[in-house]
């Protein structure tokens, strides 16, 4: 797998978790304050799409992932 679709895995992992939590209908509902880490992400997926740069994906290719395009 390479970075880019790593983090697209993790960033969907990120927001479905934190709407599960964050949302009162949600079974699993701790605090509405989860929906700014919802917002957090999704600010994030549109600064890297539009300055090419993600940080996570950085980290990931330190790690040794492969870059892919």
């Amino acid at each position: 797998m390479s970075t880019w679709q790593v983090v697209r895995i993790v960033a969907g992992s990120f927001i479905l978790l934190s709407l599960a939590l964050g949302i009162p209908g949600s079974p699993l509902f701790v605090s509405a304050w989860w929906l700014a880490f919802t917002a957090f992400v999704g600010v994030n997926l549109l600064q890297s799409g539009f300055t090419r740069w993600c940080l996570m994906e950085s980290i990931f290719a330190k790690l040794g992932l492969k870059r892919g395009d």
